[in-house]
């Protein structure tokens, strides 16, 4: 008989069993946990390899399946980064996918998702200037004039966003709705903290925003059409 140690295999999860409606009222009353303070939040319960002075330098709002979490987290492989995402069924299947992907290989160490609401929280995780990278791709359009206010971009939030960024650092946002990259350009160019801004080629996030996530593919494999702007954040006249 053989004598030797069994290593367990963590078998990557599949969509089907985690399928959830696609859009979510992030205004209800949802049940979260959520720290008090960025100072309370224990990063490293996410984060096997994170240690007391590193800090998460990339979020993506609305993450979605992991798709563009699974791809950043190779390239930027020296950056924690975390999805942030609102319907359970698809934040724990994200949450098995890294569990599985870091069983292959730890690179994808640095990556992992929060179930959580990035309109009401997001400065409970965050410090002011922490992050230098948001990513906000394919959000729910939420068409109706009276759902408006449960956009991910609004002036409100805007101001939210521009605390938890660092001066220089870029918000990429896409949509294959024309009226909504409509909205996010309007919003975000006419706040004073943000700024319309062209990436070089060194920039690799910007590479990867369309066809990494799920409504990316489905967009490519409709033939359809993705709009895509990014901002940087500014100086505040006011600390000058």
């Amino acid at each position: 008989m053989m004598m030797g140690s069994e290593t367990a295999v963590v078998k990557h999860p599949k969509k089907r069993h985690y399928r959830q409606r696609a859009h979510s009222n992030p205004l209800s009353d949802h049940s979260f946990e959520y720290p008090t303070s960025p100072d309370t939040m224990d990063w490293s319960v996410i984060y096997p390899d994170f240690k007391a002075d590193d800090r998460v330098r990339f979020c993506d709002v609305g993450c979605g399946y992991g798709g563009l979490l699974v791809t950043l987290s190779t390239l930027y492989p020296e950056k924690f980064m975390v999805g942030f995402e609102i319907r359970v069924k698809v934040s724990d299947y994200v949450n098995d996918r890294f569990k599985a992907l870091r069983a292959d290989n730890p690179v994808y160490n640095n990556a992992g998702v929060i179930r959580t609401n990035a309109m009401k929280y997001l400065p409970n995780f965050f410090r002011k200037g922490q992050l230098e990278k948001l990513f906000i791709l394919y959000p729910d359009p939420h068409f109706k004039r009276c759902k408006h206010k449960w956009r991910i971009v609004s002036e409100g939030l805007l101001a939210e966003y521009a605390f938890v960024l660092a001066e220089g650092a870029l918000v990429y946002t896409v949509s294959d709705v024309k009226e909504v990259h409509d909205w996010m350009v309007k919003h975000f160019t006419e706040f004073p903290l943000f700024e319309r801004y062209t990436p070089g080629p060194e920039d690799k996030a910007a590479q990867v925003l369309i066809g990494t996530t799920e409504e990316g593919k489905k967009v490519l494999r409709n033939k359809g059409e993705s709009w895509t702007a990014i901002f940087r954040r500014i100086r505040d006249p006011a600390e000058q």
